[in-house]
C-alpha cells in the first residue's frame, strides 16, 4: 500500500509469471488473481472491442469474462498459457453478449471508438470495420485475433476452439474479402 492508500501489486507478485499466479489464486491467495487483472485487462478490453465493435458491450463482456475466469480458475487445465485462456474465455463473453442484443443503431454518423483519432485514420478506420461486418464471424473473429491482436495461429486456434488449419483458411479468406470489400470502397482497381 502506498502513502495515499492506493493499493498496489506487491514486488513479489509482479514478478511472478501468469500460472503461477493462477495456481496461487486457486490456492486461496486473495491477491494473486488481482495481478492477473491488472497485467491483462487491457489487452481483454482490445479484443472485446474489436470483437463486439461496441464500447458497452465489450466492458460487459470483459466484467463477465474476468468473473467467469475468478471463478473458474479451477478448471484451467494448464494445457494452454494463462493469456490464451482468459482470450477464449473474453471472446466467448463477447459473443455470448452479441447473440443476446439486437443491432440497434447504425454506425454511420457516430463517433469512432478512440476519439483521438479524427483525421483521415477515422475514414479508414471505418471502412474496415464496415469490412469486417461484412465477413463471417469466423473470419472476423480469426483476423481480429491474429491480424489485430498478434495472437499465433495456434494461440487463436486455441481461443476459437477449432483446429490451426481452420484459422489459416478462415484468415486467407477473409483477408482475400477484405481486400475486395475495401478496394470497392475506395472505387481503385488492380494491385492492393
Amino acid at each position: 500500500m502506498t502513502a495515499a492508500g492506493i493499493v498496489t501489486p506487491t514486488t513479489e507478485l509482479a514478478e511472478l509469471d501468469d500460472l503461477t499466479l493462477l495456481r496461487r489464486h486457486q490456492d486461496g491467495d486473495a491477491e494473486a488473481f488481482g495481478e492477473i487483472f491488472r497485467r491483462h485487462r487491457d489487452r481483454m478490453w482490445a479484443v472485446a472491442l474489436r470483437t463486439a465493435r461496441d464500447p458497452d458491450v465489450a466492458a460487459d463482456a470483459v466484467q463477465d469474462a474476468f468473473l467467469n475466469a475468478f471463478r473458474r480458475a479451477g478448471s484451467f487445465r494448464g494445457d494452454a498459457q494463462v493469456t490464451t485462456w482468459l482470450h477464449r474465455i473474453t471472446v466467448n463473453a463477447c459473443l455470448d453478449r452479441l447473440r443476446r442484443q439486437r443491432p440497434t443503431v447504425d454506425l454511420e454518423g457516430h463517433d469512432p471508438v478512440e476519439p483521438r483519432d479524427r483525421h483521415r485514420s477515422v475514414e479508414v478506420r471505418l471502412d474496415v470495420r464496415d469490412a469486417l461486418d461484412q465477413l463471417p464471424e469466423g473470419q472476423r473473429l480469426a483476423l481480429i485475433l491474429v491480424d489485430m491482436h498478434g495472437l499465433s495461429v495456434a494461440e487463436a486456434a486455441s481461443v476459437l476452439e477449432v483446429a490451426e488449419g481452420t484459422v489459416k483458411s478462415r484468415c486467407s479468406r477473409g483477408r482475400e474479402a477484405m481486400a475486395r470489400l475495401l478496394q470497392l470502397d475506395t472505387g481503385t482497381e488492380g494491385d492492393t
